[in-house]
């Protein structure tokens, strides 16, 4: 499945149906008067949450949406039709952003939440409505209340509790293909990771959704490299893994620069948690790994965990650190009847 994060589409409410302009008409009644139905309302856009889904791709092929409008009213005071609803499914963690990206509209951070986007227009009056003592025969109707319309950016920020960052080639890869059922791309070149992949960890008993995004450069927050554009898919995360390649020159001008790039992207991303393991230990000698432990520790002023994703060495340790600044298992929401629906996913 292709991987996409962002989306624009246009939304239109359905219109309200217009109102009827109808007179009784039957045998031996001499005043019949008006009785023209209402017209129905039309139909809202709404937008619902649904599991399982970590892509936009689906709305790169569909970009229209419009709910239908309401139907005329009628004679015998009968009332349009309703338009239906239009539900348009998004994954979970999908912000919808106005056109110029500057508000987030909604933020569906939950499976099954529903919103109202866009409201139907209210259906217009009939002439029965406007019957008076003074006017017992009135021939106006109203024509139903427009739709709304806007075009509006999809933006989809993975839910994860943990976040793994760092420089191209620092190991991420490898260590969620090591502690997950993820089948990430690993290779000897930058880049290898061009989009971003979940992971599920199991560990203790519980569970726990890891994010890898594409390594940062310096300058990423510039547009180098692939930049910071994946940066957003670990907004929400609880901890960030700071890995930092031992076998390199410099490991701690490599974590100062990968700290720089979050400093520059904003969001709150350099306050979070963080874990910092030393990878790929198993590479270099035991006594040249104490002393970029220390000079880490002395740099980061935090634990820094030896560790190979290639090799198993360390894994244990740095998945109960990342279980213990996660903290408590969240409750996952349920029905009243405590059972919970298989979801079909559509974009409608």
């Amino acid at each position: 499945m292709h991987f996409l994060d962002q989306a624009k589409i246009f939304v239109r409410s359905g219109a309200g149906g217009p109102g009827a302009v109808a007179f009784r008409r039957e045998k031996f009644i001499e005043y019949g008067g008006p009785n023209g139905g209402n017209g129905g309302k039309g139909g809202d856009i709404i937008f619902e949450a649904v599991a399982g889904l970590n892509t936009l791709i689906d709305f790169r092929y569909t970009q229209h949406f419009r709910a239908p409008r309401g139907h005329g009213g009628s004679g015998s005071n009968m009332t349009g039709a309703g338009g239906d609803d239009l539900v348009i499914k998004v994954p979970v963690g999908t912000q919808v952003l106005s056109e110029d990206k500057e508000e987030v509209l909604a933020d569906f951070t939950v499976a099954g939440q529903r919103e109202v986007f866009l409201r139907g227009g209210d259906g217009g009056r009939g002439n029965a409505s406007y019957k008076t003592s003074t006017n017992r025969t009135p021939r106006q109707h109203g024509t139903g209340w427009p739709s709304e319309e806007a075009w509006v950016w999809l933006r989809l920020k993975l839910l994860a509790d943990a976040g793994l960052v760092g420089l191209p080639n620092a190991g991420k890869s490898t260590f969620i293909n090591a502690v997950t059922n993820a089948k990430a791309k690993v290779g000897d070149y930058p880049f290898t990771t061009v989009r971003p992949q979940l992971g599920v960890v199991s560990r203790h008993n519980r569970e726990f959704v890891v994010a890898d995004i594409p390594g940062l450069i310096e300058g990423a927050a510039d547009g180098a490299g692939i930049g910071d554009r994946f940066l957003g898919h670990i907004e929400r995360c609880k901890v960030l893994l700071h890995l930092v390649d031992a076998t390199e020159e410099d490991p701690v001008g490599n974590y100062r620069i990968v700290r720089g790039e979050l400093e520059a992207y904003g969001a709150g991303l350099i306050d979070k948690p963080q874990v910092i393991g030393l990878n790929k230990v198993d590479a270099i000698e035991p006594d040249a790994a104490k002393k970029l432990i220390t000079k880490l520790k002395r740099a980061s002023k935090a634990d820094v965990l030896p560790m190979s994703g290639a090799g198993g060495d360390g894994l244990e340790a740095v998945l109960d650190r990342l279980l213990e600044v996660i903290g408590p298992a969240a409750t996952a929401p349920v029905r009243d009847d405590g059972k919970e629906d298989p979801i079909e996913w559509s974009p409608l």
